[in-house]
Formats: C-alpha cells, structure tokens, sequence
C-alpha cells in the first residue's frame, strides 16, 4: 500500500496547497511528504507541484493526474473500509436472500431488533421463493425453509423443523376427506419453484401414499396456493406457520388430519467460508435467538 499511500499525500498537497498542513493532517513530518511527492515526480518522470518559498501549486500535469486518480483512490479507499468492516461484528453490510412470505411477515422485526443492537449495520434484502446462487449471486447468507439440503458446496445451519399440514376450503368435499386415496392430481396444489409438478408422500405413521401433485395448478408462491385453496379449487400443502392466519379466520381448514408429509427445515446457508465472518456470525446468532419466539406465536 506505498503506492496507495503516496497518492493519498499527493491528492491532499493538491487539495491544501500546503505540505506543512499536509504533515500534519497525514501525521507525517513536512520533509516525508516533500520525498514523498518527489519520489513520485520521479516515478512519473513529470513535475506535479511548482514550489515557492510562499506556495505551492499544481503544475498542468499535476492537475490533470489528480482528475484522473481521484476516482481510483476513492474506490480503493472504499473498498478498504468494506473489507475492514467485514470483519467486525457490530458494523458493515449484509446481503440476504429470504423467502417471500417469510421476508414479509417474520424478518422484519429481526431485523430491526438487530440494527437497535447494532446501528452501523445495513442490509440488503431480496425475496425470492426459489433456491439462488449463493455465490454466483454475491450474497452474504440466505435463509430458506426447505427439504434436507443435500447441496456440498454450502454450508447450512438448521434452525428449527417446519411442519407442514394439507389444508383446503371449509365446506369443500375436501374438508370431509377420510384418506388421501380420494385426491386425484387435479385436486393437489402444488407448490414448486419451478411451477411445476410435485409428489406428495404422505404418512400415517404406518402406511405411506405417493401422490402426484399439479395437474391441474402449480406456484412457486405458498400465498397463492393458499389463496386458491381458500377458494376450493384444491388441496394446498404447507408449513402451519404460513397458513394459521388463514386457519384463525375460518379460510382454510386442516384436512387428513391423521396423514403427514415430510418435515421441512428452516435453514441459514452461507458461501464456502472456512469461518463465518464476524458481522454474519453475530447476525445468525441473533436470528436463530429471534425467529423461534417469532415463528411459536404465528404456530
């Protein structure tokens, strides 16, 4: 960083005018900054500064180097302060991924007890309700409710299990369902990323049914399969928490009641760090504290 630091003195003496205040600003003596600048004259092989007994001024080539460095350092001088705060605990800038319903309904209290801990702190938050990249797409974590991760290259830490209940309409013919053998694919909504079809494996705790689901519907947004179901176009599949706000209001009732699907994970992941950096460590701390107290009073 000699370079870094040469530039720095010599946009200050262009923007001072005045070594001495240049020293003194920098913590430097006045004849560091004048072998300063000269050795940078020197590299250059042009003269930046005209130096009087009185004053000291920019040459033409001076003020042109300047325009021309000042974005540069500036930028490197930004990217000096990032990688410093990304490296403390209580300040920097986290880019997260959520899902869609959970960014809406169960972060943003999180979030907002956490920058009353930690003011300096800033986030960047995108919903999206399919699995991202988390690498190729830059972001600090993600938080996903999804099946057993199966993917290496992450890192994953689980949060808590995320039942899930099949719901439908009151009053539908699905409300008075006795066994999954009287769905048909065309009644089951299936939630996909892709908007696609999916299989429902449902259990008693003895028997076990596979169901095609999709035929008819597919979304890759539970608010939307919660909504159709609502208006007795099927049978929805989805974590309770999601849904108990439908359940309060009489909008949906559970179904099957003795069958169950597979438990889904509410999950932080994280880039390949060899070590969580500290700003990401104190948030997942801190997110795993919150969003069980969060999530029992939506149960």
């Amino acid at each position: 960083m000699n370079d870094y630091k040469a530039l720095k003195t010599f946009l200050l003496a262009a923007e001072k005018r005045n070594f001495a205040q240049v020293a003194r600003e920098l913590d430097m003596t006045p004849a560091a900054v004048t072998r300063a600048i000269a050795a940078l004259e020197d590299d250059l092989g042009v003269q930046l500064f005209v130096r009087t007994t009185r004053q000291v001024s920019l040459t033409t080539d001076g003020a042109v180097f300047a325009a021309q460095i000042q974005p540069a350092v500036d930028a490197l001088e930004n990217a000096r302060k990032d990688v410093r705060n990304a490296h403390k605990a209580d300040q920097g800038r986290l880019r997260i991924s959520a899902p869609t319903w959970f960014g809406k309904a169960v972060l943003p209290p999180i979030l907002s007890g956490f920058r009353e801990l930690y003011p300096k702190m800033s986030f960047e938050i995108s919903l999206s309700d399919g699995l991202v990249n988390i690498v190729g797409d830059d972001y600090d974590l993600a938080i996903r409710i999804s099946s057993q991760p199966s993917d290496k290259f992450t890192i994953w830490r689980k949060i808590r299990v995320v039942p899930r209940i099949l719901v439908a309409a009151p009053g539908s013919r699905f409300a008075e369902m006795q066994h999954p053998s009287e769905l048909t694919p065309d009644d089951c909504l299936a939630y996909s990323g892709e908007s696609r079809r999916e299989n429902w494996v449902l259990s008693d705790g003895g028997s076990t049914m596979t169901i095609s689901a999709g035929r008819a519907f597919s979304a890759n947004n539970g608010e939307v399969l919660a909504d159709m179901a609502a208006d007795g176009a099927g049978v929805a599949m989805l974590p309770g928490f999601h849904i108990a706000e439908h359940l309060r209001a009489g909008r949906l009732v559970h179904v099957l009641r003795g069958w169950s699907p597979p438990d889904l994970w509410l999950t932080l992941y994280y880039p390949p760090y060899q070590t969580l950096p500290p700003r990401i460590a104190s948030f997942s701390k801190f997110f795993e504290e919150q969003v069980v107290s969060h999530m029992v009073m939506l149960d």
